[in-house]
């Protein structure tokens, strides 16, 4: 008897020293505002109802490169010094392959976990500048990088280094085969880190030839916001054409049913990837995370389709998780930035994070409504080659990008599109305010619980008092290193409960 009970005990213990493994799916310019989770129906099931729903998740940069620094180090995009998605803006250039030695996969590979990541990196990756091919960055054992930014076929991938061309395979496919025979080979005795990111539903929204046309009666979201003629906001989005034509809605309704059937296929991974987990007893072990990079609009306020504003369409992602004592089928409101999932990982691994993250653990099964002012920053780019000589302004080339005559030549990005917001969210409040690096100096400023939509900028409105609060803990914010400094704004002036 006492033989039993010590076995018991000695399994209990086991049980209880053993780290959890991780799943991250981090997809590529999905947003939630627009119904960009609407496919995600695995997603729902396997992670969702198994797990908790962020409805307040933000993240640091309203685009791909910046903000994929900020999940990774736990850094704002002033620390991690990654303003945009070219190399000379940072995009795994010299500084951030130094800082991936204090990411959390090399925090979590150094604590003894296999670490594997398959799909889209940085944009920059693999290019001979930033280090070649042959480049593995710190802290993965295993590693398949895609080589440069979204693609569906016609892709270099870096096995471990060594380069893989293929023209055929569908990505999406491939990084679920590659996350499903990797867990096939993995124990309960050592513990893993997977990141899985495949390129959907990023441009060109190829989807795969099983899910193509499925959405084919699909129309683009009309919210209030859509294809609004704007006065109060800031001048790339008042440029001409505004309104857009009407003649654009059939391809603005191509693009979303696209990115929906794109998205498809990253579905049947989270299920094929949660199924081979429970056929290999790990699945009550490990943490699941659904996120992506940051957001999209189509249409809104006269915009074509796009990422790189400032608004909720473009900052708001998806943010899911599942996992031991994590609340099943549990939404939490707690505002919640992309830079707060490397201490979160670290933290759920047993480790410390790190003091200099600038993100803090998510505090999970709490009902409690967390104040929080998050800082949202972006760096606009010009001088791109994204102005295509039929424009009228062609030769403004140095400052505009992303210009197209099929969309009659309206751009998507300037390098005065340079902006830093305040995400102001508490029990009452719901704020954002938006400073833009223009020679207007221009500031917008909405009230997101009158008017979920942004459609009218108070920044005139509000008490100056207000103004000069926002103004000042912006600046500070832009300044801020590590997470006790970062998460201590200003004291708020009781003249909110005015909201």
């Amino acid at each position: 008897m006492l033989s039993f009970i010590f076995l018991l005990l000695l399994h209990t213990s086991l049980c209880e020293d053993r780290k959890p493994n991780f799943v991250i799916v981090l997809t590529d310019d999905q947003d939630v505002t627009l119904g960009g989770m609407t496919p995600m129906q695995n997603v729902q099931r396997f992670i969702a109802n198994e797990g908790t729903s962020f409805a307040n998740s933000y993240v640091t940069s309203p685009i791909c490169c910046p903000s994929r620094a900020s999940l990774l180090s736990g850094l704002h995009v002033h620390n991690h010094l990654t303003w945009n998605n070219s190399l000379h803006g940072g995009c795994n250039g010299r500084y951030w392959r130094r800082l991936e030695a204090k990411t959390f996969a090399a925090t979590l590979k150094g604590a003894g976990y296999n670490t594997f990541y398959a799909g889209k990196y940085l944009n920059a990756y693999g290019t001979k500048e930033a280090g070649g091919i042959e480049n593995v960055p710190s802290g993965w054992s295993d590693w398949h990088g895609l080589v440069g930014n979204s693609v569906y076929y016609n892709y270099t991938i870096s096995n471990n280094g060594v380069p893989t061309y293929s023209t055929n395979l569908y990505l999406t496919d491939v990084i679920r085969d590659l996350g499903v025979s990797y867990i096939e080979n993995q124990t309960e005795s050592q513990p893993f880190l997977m990141v899985l990111a495949p390129p959907a539903p990023h441009q060109p929204f190829t989807p795969a030839p099983r899910h193509k046309d499925i959405y084919n009666n699909v129309t683009a979201v009309r919210h209030p916001n859509f294809n609004i003629r704007v006065e109060d906001k800031h001048w790339l989005l008042s440029m001409p054409p505004s309104p857009l034509p009407e003649t654009i809605f059939p391809e603005l309704d191509r693009v979303y049913r696209s990115r929906w059937e794109s998205l498809l296929s990253v579905d049947e991974m989270v299920a094929d990837i949660v199924e081979t987990l429970d056929s290999q007893n790990l699945l009550d072990n490990t943490y699941l995370i659904y996120t992506s990079d940051n957001g999209y609009h189509i249409g809104q306020f006269s915009q074509v389709y796009d990422k790189r504003q400032p608004y909720e369409s473009d900052i708001k992602v998806p943010l899911i998780i599942r996992g031991p004592s994590i609340a099943k089928n549990f939404t939490a409101n707690q505002p919640i930035l992309n830079i707060d999932l490397a201490p979160t990982i670290i933290e759920l691994a047993g480790l410390k994070p790190p003091k200099y993250m600038d993100g803090k653990p998510i505090q999970f099964n709490t009902p409690k409504d967390r104040e929080r002012n998050m800082l949202v920053e972006y760096y606009g780019e010009g001088r791109d080659g994204t102005v295509d000589p039929e424009c009228p302004w062609a030769y403004d080339r140095d400052h505009l990008a992303q210009c197209y005559p099929l969309y009659d030549c309206k751009c998507q990005d300037s390098r005065n599109n340079t902006y830093a917001c305040l995400r102001h969210i508490s029990k009452r409040v719901n704020m954002k305010y938006c400073a833009f690096a223009d020679e207007q100096n221009f500031k917008e400023m909405y009230n997101l619980n009158t008017d979920p939509y942004e459609l009218i900028n108070i920044i005139d409105d509000v008490l100056p008092s207000i103004r000069h609060w926002y103004k000042l803990t912006l600046s500070q914010m832009l300044t801020c290193k590590g997470a006790d400094n970062c998460d201590n704004p200003l004291e708020n002036p009781k003249l909110f409960s005015l909201f």
